[in-house]
């Protein structure tokens, strides 16, 4: 912790100026913290003690699962977590963020994971099954402590590997469900101590304007604002290559939802050489599953989709995107309009 290698000239962001203060010295700056918290806590085992020291009593998570408060909460999640899949490696891939140390910073934590499955917890598969999947969280920190976070996993990916699918999963773990808090939507939502937006750069700007436009239907700008050699991950461990990849996630997507609100939460731009130009966006549809699309037939039920995405720029365009939501979440609110 501390004492990453950084290409030569690199130079820490200079949003907020000195991006340490009132943060534990050992960080360098806030993505170290944000990497080197979840190190500390996956890597180093700290799931009791290291989780309390540097979240706050009263922290907040919400997922596409549901809403936890407080940290005894988010101590029993990470331990069944741990339990479900004891070599569990968390490789931090970036962190994007906005803020300062006098109103407190947000980070866009992207991170594959590297698991194998070792039995018991939600999941009713063979031992030893080897994972890789992804989760992107905003977590929010002030004075070395995160007290909100808005996290998806890619449980689509999870599943699959495991020998089912969403859809499944989601028919069979239907009873256990806590209808006052899961899955997460907005009637259960609470304000939380973070009610930033972001930040006004021109990435971020450009990344929002671009997903606004498809989810308007004008899937040209696809084509674009696309590189053409575009890398693309999905959900459910998709990686896909060019437009074509990008057109079919997200149509899949919006014509399983045509008449729901599209609407972004928010958005960061990061320029922090020798990294490309990069974006984060927090954005939901809330509406009637009411087409034909990712998600089968119509059924009429009122879902609510949290989803996060990642880009990078290049010369000719958005070079990368990771895109994340919760196959299994949806599934579970169709389903449960259906009836289960």
């Amino acid at each position: 912790m501390g004492h990453r290698v950084r290409a030569p000239g690199s130079r820490q962001p200079e949003e907020g100026g000195k991006t340490v203060q009132g943060f534990d010295p050992k960080f360098r700056d806030f993505p170290d913290y944000v990497l080197g918290v979840s190190e500390e806590i996956w890597e180093g085992r700290g799931l009791g003690a290291k989780l309390r020291a540097y979240s706050h009593g009263d922290i907040i998570q919400r997922s596409p699962a549901g809403i936890t408060f407080g940290t005894g909460a988010l101590v029993a999640e990470a331990m069944a977590l741990q339990a479900t899949f004891p070599d569990r490696r968390v490789l931090g891939e970036d962190v994007i963020w906005s803020g300062s140390p006098a109103v407190g910073m947000l980070g866009s934590h992207r991170q594959l994971v590297l698991a194998a499955y070792g039995g018991g917890g939600p999941f009713d598969a063979p031992t030893g099954t080897a994972l890789r999947y992804r989760e992107i969280a905003d977590v929010y920190a002030k004075a070395n402590l995160v007290s909100d976070v808005w996290r998806v996993c890619d449980t689509g990916a999870i599943t699959r590997q495991l020998g089912t699918t969403p859809h499944d999963w989601a028919r069979a773990n239907l009873a256990d469900q806590d209808p006052e808090t899961q899955p997460f939507r907005p009637a259960i939502d609470v304000i939380g101590p973070y009610t930033g937006r972001g930040n006004s750069s021109q990435w971020g700007a450009a990344f929002a304007d671009l997903l606004e436009r498809v989810m308007q239907g004008d899937l040209s700008v696809i084509a674009e604002q696309y590189d053409r050699a575009c890398q693309l991950e999905y959900p459910g461990g998709v990686t896909g290559h060019g437009w074509q990849a990008a057109e079919t996630f997200w149509l899949g997507l919006r014509a399983s939802f045509p008449t729901a609100s599209f609407a972004i939460h928010h958005q960061i731009g990061l320029s922090d050489p020798p990294m490309p130009p990069r974006a984060a966006l927090r954005w939901s549809l809330s509406g009637r599953h009411g087409g034909w699309g990712s998600f089968g037939a119509p059924s009429g039920a009122e879902v609510h989709v949290m989803g996060i995405s990642h880009a990078e720029f290049g010369p000719w365009g958005l070079r990368r995107e990771w895109s994340l939501l919760d196959e299994t979440a949806i599934w579970m609110q169709i389903l449960n309009h259906r009836g289960g």
